[in-house]
């Protein structure tokens, strides 16, 4: 079936906006990821968290990227100036901001991370008290507030400006919640995992859980220095992952990004195991345990056909949407399911968490694992998938594709070649400057060259 997503008005006015699909992201130190956008974003969030005379209270954590010292102090400087009380708890993962959120009971939750993205980059991403994303609307009052100068008079004075203070056990109470999702009755005992942590918000967070829960753990991407998040490591980079797999004869190794909210999983063999394929695994289990909501499942666009093909023999539904793990959960939250996720790894078991959590999920993964005796790479095989090529095209600008007549004549043409045979998916991203093109079709060596017809025909028309 041949299938293409033009980039939606909506998603185009986002180049203009702060917020992209997961929060305001750039270059860290230059618009909008500055010091003195962060205090102006700090100090909107703090305006519309307000809701009565209580002292309110915004969780403020990091990855380990050099830039998170600078926007860790300009954003908690915006929330004091409003009056608004500030919790720290350094480098943590995104989730984990999530967790504490709801379980402290504060107004809202600050994640100051890049995730996937170089070390170069950052990010700024909120929590609301119920430890969800902010909605739409949410973030389009937020950047009222920061570009319209509405609030710029208020300043409380004297006792009435906020504090911050540490939280020093931040990181125990994550890793006590982690442990919690695992099945009591279970043990990691006589397991050897290698987990890859990006050098990221997770490198004493995974290790940890995994050893409290019985496994050996060689671990991987657990030296920050500020530079080296994601580089050649993690979720992103699973080569080195997999051979030290292999080479300590371990039963898998687990991947996260920068801010572990994504997971990506090599098997005892050094075989890579995607997004997809653990839904399709995690799936199975459900059903059998009868614990999978309505029966379906929630992927985004970019996931393979072959998730479809292999959840379907337990007459389990897929509803797709549009790419970014927000839109997911939104799907998941409106109709009441409780699976969902992306092939690139961001895996949302809402009976647990309200937002991806890599170490979350890798731990639901092993469950399945030790509850049927089943080495990885043959609970794996379940799924498989069509041959799928991903590539992406810097551009210097964003425009709908519709806009595009050279970009549109070569998306109808590979189109026409695949028939119902495949399909294809252009998008734009939205956390980079770059368009991504999706080729799904029974061929590999056709994927690839209709592909780069596609990138050939979007690079011209975008960057001249």
């Amino acid at each position: 079936m041949a299938y293409r997503m033009d980039m939606p008005p909506k998603e185009a006015q986002k180049t203009e906006r702060l917020f992209g699909t997961d929060g305001v992201r750039g270059v860290a130190n230059v618009y909008p990821m500055t010091a003195e956008v962060a205090m102006k974003l700090g100090r909107a969030l703090a305006y519309l968290i307000r809701s009565g005379p209580h002292r309110h209270r915004v969780i403020v954590g990091k990855d380990t990227r050099l830039s998170g010292y600078m926007l860790e102090q300009a954003l908690s400087a915006g929330l004091i100036s409003m009056g608004v009380d500030v919790e720290q708890v350094g480098p943590l993962p995104t989730p984990g901001i999530s967790n504490l959120t709801t379980s402290m009971r504060a107004d809202a939750g600050a994640v100051i991370s890049a995730s996937h993205n170089p070390y170069q980059d950052n990010g700024i991403k909120f929590f609301w008290r119920d430890g969800f994303k902010l909605p739409d609307e949410t973030e389009a009052k937020i950047e009222e507030l920061v570009s319209s100068g509405e609030i710029d008079n208020i300043r409380p004075t004297a006792t009435k400006i906020g504090r911050a203070i540490r939280l020093d056990d931040a990181r125990g109470r994550y890793i006590v919640y982690l442990k919690a999702t695992f099945p009591r009755e279970l043990t990691l005992e006589g397991m050897t995992i290698v987990v890859d942590c990006a050098n990221g918000a997770a490198y004493r967070t995974a290790p940890a859980v995994l050893e409290e829960l019985g496994a050996k753990v060689i671990a991987l991407g657990v030296s920050p220095d500020g530079k080296n998040i994601n580089h050649k490591c993690g979720a992103l980079h699973p080569e080195g992952l997999a051979k030290a797999v292999v080479k300590h004869g371990a039963h898998l190794g687990v991947a996260l990004d920068g801010d572990a909210d994504r997971l990506i999983v090599v098997d005892e063999k050094g075989n890579v195991v995607d997004g997809d394929a653990i839904m399709a695994i995690c799936t199975g289990e459900l059903v059998a345990r009868k614990e999978l909501k309505k029966k379906t499942l929630v992927s985004t666009v970019m996931s393979n056909i072959g998730l479809e093909r292999a959840v379907s023999q337990w007459g389990v539904k897929v509803v797709r949407t549009r790419v970014g793990d927000r839109h997911v959960v939104d799907e998941m939250r409106r109709n009441g399911y409780s699976l969902g996720g992306e092939q690139s790894g961001h895996l949302i078991f809402l009976n647990h968490t309200t937002t991806g959590d890599g170490t979350l999920a890798a731990l639901q993964l092993l469950a399945v694992m030790c509850r049927q005796q089943k080495p990885l790479s043959e609970l794996a095989s379940i799924f498989q998938p069509v041959p799928q090529t991903l590539l992406n095209v810097v551009v210097k600008q964003k425009r709908e594709l519709g806009e595009l007549p050279t970009v549109m004549k070569a998306i109808k043409n590979v189109e026409q070649k695949l028939g119902n045979n495949g399909r294809v998916l252009v998008r734009f991203s939205g956390t980079e400057p770059k368009a991504r093109v999706l080729i799904e079709g029974e061929d590999a060596a056709r994927n690839e060259a209709y592909a780069r017809e596609i990138v050939e025909a979007l690079s011209k028309a975008l960057n001249g």
